[in-house]
């Protein structure tokens, strides 16, 4: 989103990141690092840079930062869209569970050992920890400090686009047997889902969180055709 806005004419824009990840990608747009202080302090920055218009584009999971997000924009009166990808959906030859949560899926994997490969954050790993019996390869952005306490678990880290053929190759290596994902949608970390269902693994899908009702896109370019109208409007309202 912030590629496709940069360099137009007229546009102040700031990229908001939460700061989870320790070293996140270069962005052509000036980034702010760090939460507001909850919907209060999220519609106060927006009062104080005269914002406006708000777009969340963070991750679907992320649901704390978008309930934030919407409360505010209502506060404030700051035209607001999500843009929210569509999941993923199940075609014949997946093998999906779809739960609720973390702990969830840990009941799901059962009492029997498996090799499961989970693809969460590391702050959403720690139920894993009542489920020792199992071999856990964990994949994540940034290294998991401090190791999860469990005694058969290994590391890989790395930042998507993951390719099919690369998930493939990792899985068969590890002798994965359960993945556990979220349902994040798009291309860049579908490779996973096509892989489980090439090699006949099963997968543990956690389901998207709801988020309170507001507009929502589903592509960047409807997100700038919603852009470029609320700024007219804006406009002809002399905002």
């Amino acid at each position: 989103m912030a590629e496709r806005l940069t360099g137009r004419p007229g546009l102040d824009i700031t990229l908001s990141l939460a700061g989870r990840t320790a070293s996140p990608a270069r962005q052509p747009v000036p980034v702010r690092i760090g939460g507001f202080g909850g919907a209060a302090g999220l519609a106060d920055y927006l009062l104080s840079g005269r914002t406006d218009a708000l777009i969340d584009a963070t991750h679907p999971y992320a649901s704390v930062i978008s309930a934030n997000a919407v409360v505010a924009a209502r506060k404030t009166g700051v035209p607001f869209v999500i843009l929210r990808r569509p999941p993923w959906v199940a075609v014949a030859g997946d093998r999906w569970t779809e739960v609720n949560d973390v702990r969830e899926a840990v009941k799901v994997l059962g009492k029997t050992p498996h090799r499961v490969f989970v693809t969460l954050g590391r702050n959403e790993l720690a139920p894993f920890a009542a489920a020792p019996q199992h071999h856990y390869l964990v994949r994540s952005v940034d290294p998991i400090d401090p190791p999860l306490p469990l005694p058969h678990v290994s590391y890989v880290t790395g930042r998507g686009p993951f390719a099919e053929a690369g998930d493939r190759d990792l899985m068969t290596t590890h002798g994965i047997e359960i993945v556990v994902v979220k349902n994040s949608g798009g291309t860049a970390t579908y490779g996973k889902i096509a892989a489980a269902r090439e090699l006949r693994i099963d997968v543990i899908m956690l389901r998207r969180p709801r988020v309170s009702e507001a507009p929502a896109v589903e592509t960047i370019e409807d997100a700038v055709a919603w852009l470029d109208h609320a700024l007219a409007l804006a406009v002809v309202r002399g905002v």
